[in-house]
């Protein structure tokens, strides 16, 4: 038993690494998905909808590897909870990537028009998102329990925000109903930026569930 930990340790290890690789991708994506619409750059919203085949891959690949982990060194407690932890979030990853990809589709939507208002609070919202996605992995890598809470908590920061982009919009859509269409957009992007930060609360309940066994977050 004592000659298969190191062996395991590098296996942990490499899927780890494999992790934060996917992560680091889905933040960028995150953050140029938001880009692409703030700049109306349809040449980097098509390179977000081509991408999000990669980030399906990644999440493929590491799968597998937690599967033949627990295969093959049949891990208990601690090291099984931590494997299962992980596949349930590269699935987030690989969600968050798919709300990605329909920002970019909105950014082409939006290619020959001229936008109702200037965006602010929805690239703030996609910021705060972003952060919360890398911290909450930050949070697990590191096993800091303090900073999962933190990121879990900050989700109600977004909702406020989604909830002030929705007052806004309609309040545009009540004055201009010529602006409903791109107000409604709007909308959808801020509620995929919304389902973000929600996929990152997720990966902080999972980051618990490893290192105590349960759900509870308060």
């Amino acid at each position: 038993m004592m000659a298969a930990r190191p062996q395991m340790d590098h296996e942990i290890s490499v899927i780890t690494n494999e992790l934060l690789d996917m992560t680091n991708l889905v933040e960028e994506t995150i953050r140029n998905a938001i880009k692409s619409l703030a700049e109306k750059n349809s040449d980097l919203a098509r390179q977000i909808i081509d991408g999000d085949e990669g980030i399906d891959d990644l999440e493929d690949k590491i799968k597998d590897k937690c599967l033949k982990f627990l295969a093959t060194q049949q891990p208990l407690a601690g090291d099984l909870r931590y494997m299962i932890s992980i596949m349930q979030m590269v699935r987030d990853l690989e969600r968050i990537g798919d709300h990605c990809e329909d920002i970019a589709k909105y950014t082409l939507r939006f290619e020959n028009e001229t936008y109702i208002k200037e965006l602010v609070d929805i690239p703030r919202m996609a910021d705060m998102s972003a952060r919360m996605v890398k911290n909450a992995i930050d949070a697990f890598v590191n096993k800091d329990l303090r900073l999962a809470r933190k990121v879990w908590k900050a989700d109600e920061e977004v909702d406020e925000l989604f909830r002030n982009i929705y007052d806004e919009l309609m309040g545009i859509v009540d004055q201009d109903a010529k602006k409903a269409n791109q107000s409604v957009m709007f909308l959808f992007i801020a509620a995929h930026l919304e389902r973000i930060a929600d996929y990152a609360t997720n990966i902080c309940e999972e980051t618990v569930f490893a290192m105590e066994g349960n759900y509870e977050m308060e």
